[in-house]
């Protein structure tokens, strides 16, 4: 099976969220719904030392959509059926099929699945995959300023990049095995890092 994946280039992001945005607009969603989000992990406070304080405040951002997982919690739980892998690795909901019964969302420890109010069902990021037979970028990768995004064969981005998936607040990549390579921010904490929290909740 052919499975594509991201690189998140976290050393280089800057929080602006076009990458958020262009996918929010290119896939028509409302207030409610950010297949592409990015996280805000903050930390730190003042430090005495010797009688005198410095600080070690840290803050990085983090581009998440859906990683495309090669063990997808969200189509595990689906009693329906629609949210399936495809040939080409990408995890769909087949909105046709999809009773809305939420167990996907309560599932994936990315957040990927979200409810549409109107449909009545899931939705989530496809990874363009309409773009990608037609040889673009998905709309997300093509938008970012900073080239901090980066889509292709994983095994090419892996053999490129490294094959690590693992940074604060995400979880572990042990539990489905996402489909992405993440360059850490020299800021960057581990997996399950207490030290630090998620500074933008209300944007993700």
């Amino acid at each position: 099976m052919k499975q594509y994946g991201f690189y998140i280039d976290s050393s280089k992001c800057t929080g602006c969220k076009t990458c958020q945005l262009s996918c929010k607009d290119f896939k028509d969603l409302g207030v409610d719904r950010n297949f592409r989000r990015v996280y805000e992990y903050a930390g730190g406070n003042w430090l005495e030392e010797n009688g005198t304080y410095r600080q070690d405040v840290f803050a990085y951002y983090t581009s998440i959509a859906c990683n495309h997982c090669d063990e997808p919690a969200c189509a595990k739980v689906c009693p329906s059926g629609a949210m399936h892998k495809r040939e080409d690795g990408f995890v769909v909901v087949d909105e046709d099929v999809c009773i809305g019964c939420k167990h996907c969302a309560n599932a994936c420890p990315y957040g990927a699945p979200q409810y549409n109010e109107e449909k009545g069902h899931m939705t989530k990021c496809d990874g363009c995959y309409e773009r990608v037979a037609e040889g673009l970028q998905p709309i997300c990768v093509g938008s970012c300023p900073l080239r901090a995004l980066e889509f292709g064969p994983i095994a090419d981005l892996r053999e490129k990049y490294g094959t690590n998936a693992d940074v604060a607040p995400l979880p572990s990549s042990l539990i489905t095995k996402p489909n992405i390579v993440i360059k850490p921010n020299r800021h960057a904490r581990p997996t399950n890092d207490i030290t630090g929290h998620l500074a933008n909740p209300k944007e993700v």
